[in-house]
């Protein structure tokens, strides 16, 4: 049996693949002008497109927050994440305790992700067993609240620092409430 060396049978075999397509573009080519036409309902879309939250809505949003935080006299941080979770601003007030960080990204990510506030959807966990609570990078504590445009969530703003979360959701909210009148 003849054995044929591995660049051999790597240029025999792409030789005949190509030979394969070369045969299947002649034949389409070939094909009656009678040819259904490719409509857009018959072809899946490639490209989606999704609304996101303007960097100039974050930066009002907040801004929004740690105005309210300090006329509260609170040292929070604020972080907002688009619709994928992913981060898109991190402002940490003067004074702000360290763990401030991680616990408004997890809110803004939970609120995003489930759109609704995170106080909400703590109110709903059970006591005991599996819950959406075990799912990483998820933070059911006041605090959270998801940004929705056209009926769908689009950003998540995520509050931490307050001495509760009900303090976190409600200046969550006046970040929320500087760009209500935006979002469509």
């Amino acid at each position: 049996m003849n054995t044929l060396s591995l660049r051999t049978r790597a240029i025999v075999g792409s030789l005949a693949g190509l030979a394969i397509v070369t045969g299947a573009v002649g034949a389409a080519q070939a094909a009656p002008a009678q040819a259904a036409p490719i409509t857009s309902a018959r072809v899946p879309q490639a490209v989606v497109q999704t609304n996101v939250l303007s960097a100039d809505a974050a930066l009002k949003i907040a801004d929004a927050v740690q105005k309210a935080a300090v006329k509260q006299k609170h040292r929070v941080t604020v972080v907002i994440v688009d619709r994928s979770g992913a981060t898109r601003l991190v402002l940490k007030g003067d004074g702000a305790g360290p763990q401030t960080e991680e616990s408004a990204r997890r809110k803004a990510f939970t609120a995003v992700s489930f759109g609704k506030a995170t106080s909400e959807l703590a109110k709903g966990l059970p006591g005991s067993g599996p819950t959406i609570a075990d799912i990483p990078g998820t933070l059911f504590l006041g605090g959270g609240l998801p940004v929705v445009s056209g009926g769908a969530p689009v950003a998540g703003i995520g509050v931490g620092g307050a001495p509760g979360g009900d303090i976190d959701e409600a200046l969550a909210q006046a970040g929320l409430d500087a760009v209500a009148d935006q979002l469509g």
